[in-house]
């Protein structure tokens, strides 16, 4: 049976991008299109057409009507970075940075990643998957429309196998796109601690062929950072994910700068990730390549480090896209809404390019974007209305107060 849905009195509808746009890089980014006094109409679960309520077409009245009221309608939040299936919250370590110890320094003490896994190892898939299932049902409250799921909390065959099967539940349970990356490479177990070959060989011998003969897995990632994988490691692991069909989004240069952005762009990564530490080396890589950079704002705001240089990025003609990172240790939180907020506040994007790396350019480090991201027929109707509002740059401006009314999610509302 067809379901309808049409969505009246849209104050400003935003995101119309032209057909067959699926990024935007550096300035070109500053481009929203509008339409002012709009309506929309949902068919099936994708957007089927769209107007000015000047030239709102006859037989409306047979459709189930939702008015907006005067408020903006955009393209759902697209969260294409994130740890969400994790064991337990990591307050006390909140504690311990509030007393002046750095993130290495916790991860020093038994604190950090492995303190994540420790927890997650003995907790079930059903529990990890009720836990995270509450997480996501807030974000998707929030806006956010698509999300990108990431391992790395099991560091074992078998229990970086449970999170990916708990991912693969998500996937088959939840109305949103949901994207899994491997990321054993999150960091070395204590039990390989002095014996770093021995992991890299487990997770290319071991887990790689265990996910793909599951197919559990999109992507592949690695921590390629001081301390944790170098880039000649990651070079390694992103090789032999590739021999498995999956093709890299890797977290480089949060704490110092390494060369693993220009590792991902030779093996043509589909995004890096974090970049708090760029140098111009590393943006001229990204400039000549199709590579994604996404930054994780929300995470700079919280481990008190610095923000990643997006206009440097934008000015090289980067495509640049923003992402929660929403994990226990340095990002306990999912809401994109803020993510907007400091792109703006911190990273000194234009609500235009903070909205556009958000929606389309989230979308595409998914490989999403040709159904999500942007206001266009035939794409997937994940929507979010706001309240009214006096212009677009009020929603990052009132930080910290959701403008967000309703979502609608595949033409229904959530």
């Amino acid at each position: 049976m067809m379901s309808e849905l049409l969505i009246t009195h849209i104050g400003t509808l935003t995101g119309l991008h032209p057909t067959g746009t699926t990024v935007l890089r550096g300035l070109s980014m500053a481009s929203l299109p509008q339409m002012e006094n709009a309506w929309l109409l949902c068919r099936d679960g994708v957007i089927s057409a769209y107007g000015s309520m000047e030239d709102l077409p006859g037989g409306h009245a047979a459709f189930p009507v939702l008015s907006a009221k005067g408020g903006f309608v955009f393209p759902c939040w697209c969260d294409s970075h994130t740890h969400l299936v994790f064991a337990a919250s990591r307050e006390e370590e909140f504690v311990m940075k509030i007393q002046g110890k750095s993130y290495e320094d916790i991860a020093a003490a038994g604190g950090g990643i492995l303190n994540s896994a420790a927890k997650l190892q003995d907790t079930s898939e059903e529990a990890l998957y009720e836990s995270a299932s509450a997480r996501l049902q807030d974000m998707i409250r929030q806006g956010t429309g698509a999300v990108e799921i990431k391992s790395g909390y099991g560091l074992t065959p078998d229990s970086e196998l449970k999170m990916l099967r708990v991912i693969r539940r998500i996937k088959e349970t939840f109305p949103i796109p949901v994207k899994a990356t491997l990321l054993a490479a999150h960091a070395y177990p204590l039990a390989f601690r002095n014996n770093h070959e021995g992991y890299i060989r487990q997770i290319i011998d071991e887990i790689l062929p265990a996910v793909a003969g599951e197919g559990l897995a999109d992507y592949i990632d690695a921590f390629c950072e001081q301390g944790f994988f170098s880039v000649g490691e990651t070079d390694r692991i992103l090789s032999a994910g590739a021999k498995h069909g999956l093709r890299p989004k890797i977290h480089v240069n949060q704490l110092s700068i390494s060369g693993g952005v220009q590792a991902g762009v030779k093996h043509k990564a589909l995004s890096v990730d974090h970049l708090e530490l760029t140098d111009l080396e590393a943006i001229n890589s990204l400039s000549n390549s199709s590579t994604i950079a996404t930054l994780l704002p929300s995470c700079s705001l919280y481990l008190d480090i610095p923000y990643a240089n997006a206009r440097g990025l934008m000015q090289a003609d980067v495509p640049v896209a923003i992402a929660t990172d929403y994990n226990p240790g340095s990002t306990p939180s999912g809401n994109m809404n803020l993510v907007v907020s400091l792109a703006c506040i911190k990273l000194k994007m234009l609500p235009e390019e903070a909205i556009n790396a958000a929606t389309l350019n989230g979308a595409a480090a998914m490989g999403l974007s040709e159904e999500l991201g942007s206001i266009g027929v035939g794409k997937r109707a994940n929507l979010l209305i706001t309240r009214p509002m006096p212009s677009l740059a009020y929603l990052p401006y009132s930080f910290g107060q959701s403008q967000v009314s309703t979502v609608i999610i595949n033409g229904k509302v959530f």
